[in-house]
């Protein structure tokens, strides 16, 4: 029986969705359509999710194995990202910003747009101001005290296509595609001004920060870099991506990518210097991406909707129920593959978890991939005895 085959009959049992053929430590959980075939962002916020597929999408998350739309705004200009704090949703759309009241989610409405230069690609916000990465036009700086008639206030022109922002205190992070990382401080946010770059990094399309460290969405690459002196950003770290890297997440130790047609990737970043995959669900097109809680929702390029994922880490620590004394230590395999192979496998419960230490029951393992070419493995039905 091959892979797929098993997590399809899992899938199908269990939620009613069929999983990636090739996976890893990752789970689809539940799947909201959207109209147009393109989610380029989402973002979180309480038992809400936010999407930008041309319009905005307001889809509630409450379940999350039944995602559903329950409102959506069609009047604004084609819409890229969308960054929502408190009430308001801010939109990068097609020549600037449009702000959205969520007050009432099943109800959102547009009290307010501020133009721009050109396509806005991303957008964060905080403090009353809404930071546009405006493409070729670099950051615009737009004041939102008032909502209903936001107004750009400074702006600085980055050398590169600005297409990725976070803010982070009083600095925004600007991922500038072939010229690489911008650090601009907004201190002053009239009169925003570079302090840092980091110009190694080629292809940056989407940035996120956490602590002492930005995480960069690159061609092929997720990029770790320290901005503990924002002055003198440095490189520590890199981690392969096999797709085009369109935007990345943090959830405590965790790194979420949406890696385009290389799917989500799960990336550890406890050790800044030495990130390393530990999960992935591939074959699908990956662009927007947020977390929260143990939930990772990811807007498709392509096929289009939200899709939910669940992580489950390095694995699920299941242990041994307590025994009588006996020589005979570890599980003993009633059928499929030997025990020394068990341990040298991939093993996952009838959930599609990966199991560390299986008690008695029915389980199914993989063989683990001798390269990084993630192709699906063959599968087979084990039953541990004790």
């Amino acid at each position: 029986m091959k892979y797929s085959s098993v997590l399809l009959a899992v899938g199908l049992f269990l939620v009613g969705i069929a999983p990636a053929a090739d996976s890893l430590n990752v789970r689809l959980v539940g799947y909201c359509d959207t109209p147009l075939p393109d989610c380029y962002s989402v973002a979180v916020s309480g038992e809400y999710a936010y999407v930008a597929d041309g319009g905005l999408r307001v889809i509630s998350v409450a379940d999350p194995a039944h995602p559903s739309e329950i409102a959506h705004v069609d009047s604004l200009d084609y819409a890229w990202a969308v960054a929502v704090v408190g009430d308001y949703a801010y939109v990068a759309v097609d020549l600037g910003l449009q702000v959205v009241s969520v007050a009432e989610p099943t109800h959102p409405v547009v009290v307010g747009h501020c133009d721009a230069p050109e396509i806005a690609a991303g957008v964060a916000a905080g403090g009353g101001y809404a930071y546009l990465a405006d493409a070729s036009e670099g950051l615009r700086v737009i004041s939102v005290a008032d909502p209903a008639h936001p107004v750009e206030v400074g702006y600085y022109d980055t050398p590169g296509m600005a297409s990725g922002v976070a803010l982070a205190g009083t600095c925004v992070y600007v991922a500038d595609y072939n010229a690489g990382l911008r650090i601009i401080s907004v201190a002053d946010p009239a009169h925003p001004v570079e302090i840092g770059s980091c110009d190694s990094l080629t292809g940056a399309w989407g940035v996120s920060v956490s602590g002492d460290y930005a995480y960069v969405a690159c061609r092929y690459s997720m990029r770790v870099i320290s901005v503990a002196d924002p002055a003198h950003p440095a490189e520590v770290g890199q981690c392969h991506m096999p797709g085009g890297a369109w935007a990345v997440a943090l959830n405590g130790s965790y790194a979420y990518v949406a890696a385009d047609d290389g799917g989500l990737r799960v990336v550890s970043v406890a050790d800044p210097a030495h990130p390393a995959e530990v999960g992935y669900y591939a074959q699908m097109f990956a662009h927007g991406i947020a977390v929260l809680g143990e939930y990772a929702y990811v807007g498709m390029d392509a096929s289009g909707g939200l899709w939910v994922f669940q992580f489950y880490g390095a694995g699920v620590e299941e242990g041994y129920k307590p025994q009588a004394p006996s020589r005979k230590l570890g599980p003993s395999v009633l059928s499929g593959p030997s025990v020394q192979s068990l341990k040298s496998s991939v093993v996952f419960d009838a959930m599609g978890r990966r199991v560390l230490n299986p008690r008695p029951g029915v389980y199914f393992v993989r063989e683990e991939p001798q390269s990084s070419s993630h192709k699906p493995q063959a599968v087979r039905k084990v039953v541990v005895t004790r």
